[in-house]
Formats: structure tokens, C-alpha cells, sequence
């Protein structure tokens, strides 16, 4: 049995390629860092890598991590600018013993030596967003941020490895520095081979409130579905927010367990997933909230048609 799940449509083509390394007998290791490239390397996926949205000062800080549970090695970096494939950077150092999670001008500092490829990450698509929106804060009075789609997959392979990875640009016009959950381990990821594992994306600082990755894990090992422990974890955080906060941001959070079972749970509308398993071709999927559960419909060909050309369409600057 192998399967993989990850966040958002612009994880298909990634999860396609995962799947084919899984097809065959490849590790979980390989073909979550492979899916998780192919999404980085999109420069029309303005959440993640190449043509990620840039902070506020107009540069593109990068959050990645990568996780094995089997071992529990944990690599992640954050805040990292002018490299290629954050992902790699990550996979990379879940091998070293210590210094697992580097930042900024540490993570630079580190993938240089070692090699790996430097790029400017700034494309001008990134940019007329980003003058676009600086225009529309100063006319409409609205709120810099959007745009915090992290990509976050989990895979299961033949041999019952599992990995769980997370790549993103975070939110759009956010302070320099800034680090959302997505390099954090219990909050963007968590995985445990003998359990299964989890992913998040949404706000980052509300996530983080309830380790909702390591929540979900933790779920699952007392015996509930994936299904049913996304619902539980997403249901108690946004309640327990509104609570305390009066207001919960976006949740989303997708999950697999050892025997290649998913689950996906979501406080807002439309959230989009992937999942492909041995018996299943990559699929894209919208969740609905009906009664506090989610309902989960194959995507649609014009929506997936829609969905390309609104995030391929030509800019213009305002």
C-alpha cells in the first residue's frame, strides 16, 4: 500500500510525480521531495518557491520543512531568501544531528556551503502583485495580507514509511523575518510511521496556537479515522479561538494514516486537496462544511480549468 495527500490543487502535478516513484518501490523520502519541488518550481503558484509573494519590503523569504516517521528526523528552514528548492535545504538538514532548523541568514549561510542552488526568487509576476497591492491598501483601505496557500503533503510508502514535508512563500506582505507554522514541527507537520501523519496551511499564527498537525497525529493513534480526527482538531481550535480570541483565521489540515486512510477538514469554503493512493490516480477534491462535517467532491473540469486560468492570466499593473 502507498498513497499520498497534500494541500491545494497546485499540489496534482507534484503528487503525480510522488506517485510514479511510489509505483515504483521508491521511498516516501524521494517522492514527497520530488512533489514538493514540482510546486516550487511553479512560477504561477504565487504561494510557494519560485514567484512566491514577497514580504513587505518586496523580497521572497521561503518557510520549508521536511519530516521522516520512522525516524523522527526533522530538517526546516525559514525565512530563507535566493535559493532554488527551500525543500531540499530542509531534507537535508533532517540529517544532521544537531542545528535541524535553520533561519534567514543561518539558512543561507548553510545552503551555500553545501552547495546548493542560488536563485533569485523575485519574478516579475511577484511584483506586480506586490506594487498592485500596495496601491489597493492606499486606496480601499484593506488589509496587506492574503495569499497563504503552503503547500503540505503527506506519503506513504510500500515499505510503511511515511514522511511529511511543507514548502511556502507565507503571507503576502508579511514583516520581514516572519515565520508562519510551516517549518514548525506539531504545528505545519507531523508524522509517525506507525501512526500516520499531517499537514496544515491557513494562518500560520493561529495554527501554531493549537499544534493542530501533532493534535491530529495524536487523534488518530487513540484510534479515530483521519477523517474523524481533521474534524475533531479543526472544530475544537476554531471553537476554542472564538472563544478566547472572538475570531479564528483559516484552518485546513489533511492527514493519512499507515494503512493509507485520509482525511480532510477545513473552516472555510472551497479548500481544494490531492490525493492519489495504489488503487487511485491523483484526484483533486473541494471540501464543503455541512453540520460541522466536511464533505469532500471530486473537482469539477471547469473548475479545474477556472482554477488555471485565473492563477496563469496576464497581469497588469494598476
Amino acid at each position: 500500500m502507498y498513497g499520498m495527500i497534500a494541500t491545494w490543487r497546485m499540489s496534482v502535478e507534484g503528487i503525480t510525480k510522488g506517485r510514479e516513484i511510489l509505483k515504483n518501490k521508491g521511498c516516501s523520502g524521494d517522492a514527497i521531495e520530488s512533489a514538493i519541488i514540482e510546486v516550487e518550481n511553479c512560477e504561477f503558484y504565487k504561494s510557494v518557491g519560485y514567484g512566491g509573494l514577497p514580504n513587505d519590503e518586496m523580497e521572497v523569504e521561503l518557510d520549508a520543512a521536511y519530516m521522516d516517521g520512522t525516524t523522527f528526523d526533522i530538517g526546516a528552514v525559514g525565512a530563507i531568501k535566493d535559493f532554488a528548492n527551500p525543500i531540499r535545504i530542509a531534507r537535508h538538514l533532517s540529517k544532521e544531528k544537531v542545528n535541524n532548523l535553520l533561519v534567514a541568514e543561518g539558512a543561507e549561510k548553510f545552503a551555500h556551503k553545501e552547495g546548493f542552488e542560488r536563485k533569485n526568487m523575485l519574478t516579475n509576476r511577484a511584483k506586480i502583485h506586490y506594487y498592485n497591492r500596495l496601491k489597493e491598501i492606499k486606496e480601499q483601505d484593506i488589509k496587506p495580507y492574503s495569499g497563504h496557500d503552503t503547500v503540505g503533503m503527506v506519503c506513504l510508502d510500500e515499505n510503511g514509511d511515511m514522511t511529511a514535508a511543507t514548502s511556502t512563500s507565507g503571507l503576502f506582505m508579511k514583516k520581514k523575518g516572519r515565520v508562519g507554522d510551516s517549518p514548525i514541527c506539531g504545528s505545519g507537520f507531523y508524522v509517525d510511521s506507525k501512526v500516520g501523519g499531517a499537514s496544515a496551511t491557513g494562518l500560520g499564527e493561529d495554527l501554531m496556537k493549537g499544534c493542530i498537525s501533532y493534535e491530529i497525529v495524536r487523534l488518530m493513534k487513540e484510534g479515530h479515522s483521519p477523517q474523524e480526527s481533521c474534524e475533531i482538531a479543526v472544530n475544537n481550535l476554531d471553537a476554542e479561538l472564538k472563544e478566547r480570541r472572538g475570531i479564528a483565521g483559516d484552518l485546513s489540515l489533511i492527514a493519512m494514516n499507515n494503512m493509507g486512510e485520509w482525511g480532510v477538514a477545513t473552516n472555510v469554503e472551497g479548500f481544494s486537496f490531492t490525493v492519489t493512493t495504489e488503487s487511485q490516480e491523483p484526484i483533486v477534491y473541494i471540501t464543503k462544511k455541512v453540520n460541522e462535517k466536511c464533505i469532500h467532491e471530486v473537482a469539477s473540469k471547469e473548475w479545474l480549468y477556472n482554477y488555471m486560468e485565473t492563477r496563469t492570466a496576464p497581469l497588469v499593473r494598476k
